[in-house]
């Protein structure tokens, strides 16, 4: 029995996917509740001592701009009543039940750390929304990334209360929330009715404990590493379809040309695209063949998909640090003599993911990129061309598919418009990195899927010389979603049904249970 993700202790990204897309139960961890109540503690005693108190940021001040306005003891619940309402302005479409989860978890994580100042409750409230599948209608924009994501962790805060919209949505046995699934509009004091739970009513700093931090850019960006990552593998397999099926050469790939510039990508994908062909009959056929040189979008294939992985690799460091970091503000410290320092700072500012992101999107972008190169030298390949058009038009739309992203590419994070009367005077847009990311992923597999159902059908058309043992996994799985092309067809069922091989993991695995483990 797979055991709960714990609260409190350090999350891994596949934490955070077991949790957003499986449904993986969590809970609070034991060490992290005393630390938790220490820091309540601390923030009670503030609020105990009333308009004869010190004024201290987001307990009994104002907002922003308004934070110089002292707020009486006596409307600190309607203060963070009124942040949790005044901040739910998202709009746009509205996020998909994974990154609901995400977001969820990880603002858990923030206040299970001990430095938010919350009561236990709040955090055993939104625990048990995850395990009873009470997920908040979280809408994708209106937030620039500081102080935070406000508006869409408002409206996850607004659930909390009892109002806006939640739904309550179980996944089915074995299976998992889809990206594409919403939480539909459904009053959130009904849903948590129904899932036996009840709102709560937010206490001193509570409100504002909610809506501080990073957590849509990172929950939205970690699920879009990870699949990042799974298309690196994919690229590679497809690439390596393609180099068979235009009789392209292995050489390029020698690990000694790869020693010479010791790049780790550049020396995985190599390694990868060397397991992928090896005991090929077609390379076999032309090993002594007068051709000199391959295009680069065959014998780059080191340099291009090696470069991205080595971004994604200090991408994923950075989220790494980001799941389990401190980005409410102000933060509790509390001694070992149990005196309490409550620090206001910056830690909610987005710019660490912002940036990351940005350059995330540039390198899955290139995969697609040079992905759509392949393809364009293999739109020959149809039965009668002339009469059938083959794959010409899937060129193009995986042409349209690179054009979105080279747009897309444009970094958010260079952008900043100040807000709250000049409070916030830098803003980091890293929400909108982590969407422009999201997107780029979607496109980049449909891209991938283009090529693998083309270089399918180049290799068919090398029969009877068989292609390496990798490759015929590849093309045998393909085949069982996709029948070969002998006439024209639509093909934008196939091209679904390829891209779920890739999305679900099922090519890769083909591949790995003949050759073994790629990188």
């Amino acid at each position: 029995m797979t055991t709960a993700v714990l609260v409190g202790r350090p999350l891994t990204l596949h934490d955070l996917e077991d949790v957003a897309v499986r449904g993986r139960a969590v809970a609070l961890d034991e060490g992290a509740r005393a630390l938790v109540l220490r820091a309540r503690t601390a923030v009670d005693a503030i609020t105990r001592a009333g308009d004869d108190g010190p004024a201290v940021y987001g307990v009994n001040t104002g907002f922003g701009a308004l934070s110089e306005t002292r707020i009486s003891a006596s409307d600190v619940r309607a203060l963070q009543r009124n942040l949790v309402r005044s901040h739910s302005t998202g709009i746009g479409t509205d996020l998909g039940l994974p990154a609901v989860r995400g977001i969820m978890l990880l603002r858990a994580q923030v206040l299970a750390l001990g430095h938010s100042g919350v009561r236990v409750e709040l955090i055993e409230l939104l625990l048990e929304m995850l395990n009873r599948g009470v997920h908040p209608r979280i809408p994708s924009q209106g937030s620039v990334g500081a102080s935070g994501d406000l508006a869409p962790l408002a409206h996850l805060g607004l659930a909390l209360i009892g109002e806006g919209e939640a739904s309550r949505d179980l996944p089915p046995k074995g299976g998992i929330y889809d990206a594409s699934t919403h939480p539909r509009a459904v009053n959130s004091a009904e849903s948590l009715r129904a899932a036996g739970l009840a709102p709560i009513v937010l206490e001193s700093k509570e409100g504002l404990a909610l809506i501080n931090g990073t957590q849509y850019m990172a929950a939205i960006g970690t699920l879009a590493l990870l699949e990042s990552e799974r298309l690196c593998v994919a690229a590679d397999v497809t690439g390596a379809m393609s180099l068979e099926a235009l009789k392209g050469s292995t050489r390029p790939f020698d690990e000694r040309l790869q020693a010479a510039r010791p790049h780790p990508g550049q020396a995985t994908v190599a390694r990868n695209l060397r397991s992928l062909l090896a005991t090929s009959e077609i390379a076999e056929s032309h090993r002594n063949c007068n051709k000199v040189q391959d295009a680069y979008s065959l014998r780059c294939m080191p340099s291009v998909h090696g470069a991205s992985r080595d971004a994604l690799a200090w991408v994923r460091q950075v989220l790494e640090r980001e799941v389990n970091s401190v980005t409410d503000n102000p933060s509790v410290f509390v001694g070992a003599d149990g005196e309490a320092d409550i620090i206001s700072g910056g830690n909610f500012h987005g710019q660490p993911l912002a940036l990351a992101l940005d350059l995330a999107a540039m390198a899955v972008a290139e995969l697609a990129n040079i992905s759509e190169r392949r393809v364009e030298q293999m739109v020959f390949l149809a039965a009668g061309s002339g009469l059938h058009s083959g794959f010409m038009i899937a060129q193009v739309a995986s042409a349209s598919l690179v054009s979105e992203n080279k747009v897309l590419c444009h970094p958010a994070s260079v952008d900043s418009i100040p807000s709250s009367a000049g409070k916030e005077d830098h803003v980091s847009m890293g929400s909108v990195s982590a969407k422009k990311l999201d997107q780029v992923v979607t496109n980049t597999r449909n891209a991938l899927a283009i090529e693998l159902m083309t270089a399918a059908a180049g290799v068919d058309q090398r029969a009877p010389l068989k292609p390496s043992t990798g490759i015929q996994a590849a093309l045998a799985v393909v085949r069982e979603k996709v029948a070969p092309m002998t006439e024209d067809r639509p093909l934008y069922r196939d091209i679904v049904q390829v891209a779920a091989l890739i999305t679900s993991g099922a090519l890769t695995r083909a591949v790995e249970a003949k050759i073994g483990k790629l990188d």
